[in-house]
């Protein structure tokens, strides 16, 4: 069986492999699309050729199309058929059902290959500039919890064994600045994806004098994809790199779940998780399992992979678009929303989490203080090696340590007694204020967009005969 689509009649089977996931994929897409296709026409309209491609007012009427069709997706009434296979093609459509033979003039030098690429950025900066924001509001709270535990004792370990006295306040603050890290390389990489590809067509520009500047800038763009091949090229290596940075976020939040789950194990009782956390169990009534932090290790495994395999569906790429690219829109899509949801769903699982100081305590056995020992005798002369077998063989003097007393004592930068709240606060709110100007200047831009017009034409000047003077006599 052939069905017939806008780019021709396919074989039903191919067409349904080919398309894929993207029309499941592409829902996500619609507002970049339209927003994309709204900045085309408008550039379009202002290409010195006659006759034009668009006039002004044919770009109004297909900007102000385009302005209804996300709220209609909104809705459940715009939708992309088998046929349509992507959202390019979807709103083509929907353009010409709508304004007829000028919804088929707007995709004049373009090609899906950028609309793609233009909507995937587009989507990235808005998702992005999520994540970020999410993320400062998760150090925060993390840096919340810690601070209001500062002194708690709690023992620090390596190996798994414990190590060398801490506090609930070093553990909890180190998350909140391995966030801060994290999202130091989201920034980064968002960077690197503030260019515009539109217009780049299919990889070897066109032979019109397109003015891709303004496009970029309509877009709110900090600058163009300056070489149209290497435009198409970014493809899937900007998708990975996307999800690496967002790997480096799921990395510190799926070692912090693996630390909740095994310290609020019966056998620790450190920590209790909030109930609305927790999901019980079809056979056994008394359970109540750590989902939410299980899922998180295994959506931090699927992102870091989805990195590599955008990297590895590119590696023995050619240059110029092949289809095999678009098998990385996926990983990305879902490794954005998952990273998103981690992030907002975190703030209120470390808040109702329930401290046990009395758990805590038991955890100092007599070693933990042996290295506090051992740089005690330093102190007081004794060499460092000698101080540590000293102290190797005479563990049993320890018994009588007082964890808060231990804590107390190390006051230098970062350690459980010198923790630099401020400074961390100050990170926090950086983060969370550039997340905010850059939302503020994207929907900016979509609002310009959406209510762009053509400017009304100017009344030509009447001309007055001039009047002669009359003559003398």
């Amino acid at each position: 069986m052939r069905r017939k689509t806008t780019v021709g009649v396919v074989d039903s089977g191919v067409l349904a492999y080919t398309a894929g996931r993207d029309r499941e994929l592409d829902a996500a897409l619609v507002e970049a699309d339209c927003l994309g296709s709204a900045a085309h026409a408008i550039m379009l309209s202002r290409v010195p050729v006659d006759p034009p491609f668009l006039t002004p007012a044919d770009a109004g009427r297909l900007v102000a199309e385009l302005a209804k069709i996300p709220a209609e997706a909104a809705a459940g009434k715009f939708r992309i058929t088998l046929e349509d296979q992507d959202v390019h093609l979807a709103v083509e459509r929907r353009l010409t059902q709508a304004l007829g033979d000028l919804g088929k003039r707007i995709h004049a030098c373009r090609s899906r290959n950028d609309q793609v690429a233009v909507d995937l950025r587009l989507h990235a900066k808005r998702a992005l500039q999520q994540i970020v924001a999410a993320g400062a509001a998760l150090a925060g709270t993390f840096a919340r919890f810690a601070e209001a535990r500062r002194d708690l004792p709690m023992a620090g370990r390596t190996h798994m064994q414990p190590a060398m006295p801490s506090s609930v306040g070093l553990w909890a603050a180190a998350w909140a600045e391995g966030i801060l890290d994290a999202l130091s390389l989201v920034i980064a990489v968002y960077e690197l994806n503030d260019q515009c590809p539109l217009g780049s067509a299919a990889a070897y520009g066109v032979p019109v004098p397109i003015d891709r500047q303004l496009t970029s800038d309509l877009l709110g763009f900090s600058r163009p994809v300056s070489n149209v091949l290497h435009a198409a090229n970014g493809r899937g290596q900007l998708e990975s790199a996307i999800l690496s940075a967002l790997g480096q976020v799921m990395l510190v939040l799926s070692r912090f779940a693996q630390d909740l789950i095994l310290f609020s194990m019966p056998e620790f009782g450190y920590f209790t998780l909030p109930v609305a956390f927790t999901t019980g169990s079809s056979i056994m009534p008394q359970k109540r399992n750590p989902d939410v932090l299980e899922l998180l290790r295994a959506k931090t495994a699927k992102i870091l992979a989805d990195s590599s395999l955008c990297a590895e569906i590119l590696r023995a790429s050619p240059s110029g678009y092949n289809r095999d690219l678009q098998e990385t829109k996926g990983p990305l899509l879902d490794g954005l929303a998952d990273t998103l949801a981690t992030l907002r769903i975190l703030p209120g699982l470390v808040d109702g989490t329930t401290v046990h100081e009395d758990a805590l305590l038991r955890g100092f056995s007599p070693s933990v203080f042996a290295t506090d020992r051992a740089l005690e005798l330093v102190a007081a002369g004794m060499p460092f090696r000698d101080a540590y077998h000293h102290v190797k063989a005479h563990l049993d003097e320890l018994s009588a340590r007082d964890p808060r007393d231990a804590v107390a004592l190390k006051t230098h930068l970062g350690a459980p007694a010198g923790l630099d709240f401020p400074a961390l606060r100050a990170r926090i709110d950086a983060a969370a204020t550039w997340a905010a100007d850059e939302a503020a200047e994207f929907d900016r831009m979509a609002a310009r967009l959406r209510a762009w017009r053509p400017a009304a034409a100017k009344p030509k000047a009447s001309r007055k005969k001039a009047t002669k003077p009359a003559r003398r006599s």
